[in-house]
């Protein structure tokens, strides 16, 4: 278990927001694991209110301060803000893992420092958060854990990636990736692989793996439907 009685008045200063039910507050720090000492409280339900809470607030957010943005911009920058690793760093940037309440079995093999524990504690908050507070107490959080994160996360993504988040973008689903053949000698072999996006023309690349072929499938597909251009810099 954590300290018996952790000192959560740093943590409402980290998050901008003081608690009105304290309950809801240490309900959201609460592992599952812990649940039989705890009356059957935990942070599942929270964590599951406070993911859409952050959805909600990230999209807001992201139309707000990038007016600009085309939709698969969105999407990218979407999807890098609300991913587990993002929430679980915003979780370390308000230390809350010494302050979980989990079972020591738990604690001992680390779970004070595993990803997806902190992510859902971080996401749990939120629900509290807003369950206490309403919305705009939450996306003042968001707002301010959050939104310095925007474009800061990675990168820019690979074809297969990039191609990915338009097709979700434009909700079309995942894109299919089919060998068509694969060619030359055993130590020099050559893969042709067809991608689909529903709605869309097929696109074939090929390349020395079977990896390497389908980033090459989806990299011509992204130039055909303009969704890249040669003026940007992604090859």
């Amino acid at each position: 278990m954590s300290q018996k009685n952790p000192n959560h008045s740093e943590l409402e200063k980290l998050l901008g927001y003081r608690f009105k039910d304290k309950s809801l507050l240490q309900q959201a720090l609460t592992h599952s694991s812990a649940r039989g000492e705890r009356g059957g409280l935990d942070n599942e339900r929270l964590e599951f209110l406070g993911d859409r809470v952050l959805g909600l607030g990230v999209a807001s957010i992201l139309y707000e301060r990038l007016p600009s943005a085309r939709e698969v911009e969105f999407a990218r920058n979407y999807n890098d803000l609300v991913r587990k690793e993002s929430c679980a760093e915003i979780a370390r940037t308000l230390d809350l893992g010494p302050i979980l309440v989990m079972a020591p079995s738990e604690a001992r093999s680390g779970g004070r420092k595993k990803d997806v524990i902190l992510a859902d504690a971080c996401e749990a908050l939120l629900g509290a958060i807003f369950v206490d507070g309403g919305y705009l107490a939450a996306q003042s959080v968001i707002a301010a854990l959050w939104g310095p994160l925007i474009g800061k996360v990675r990168g820019e993504p690979d074809p297969k990636t990039a191609l990915q988040e338009f097709a979700q973008s434009q909700r079309r689903g995942l894109p299919s990736y089919v060998q068509i053949e694969r060619s030359g000698v055993d130590h020099a072999p050559v893969f042709l692989v067809e991608v689909s996006v529903e709605g869309l023309e097929p696109a074939r690349g090929s390349g020395s793996s079977l990896k390497k072929a389908q980033q090459a499938a989806a990299e011509i597909l992204l130039f055909r439907e303009a969704v890249w251009t040669r003026e940007e810099s992604h090859v």
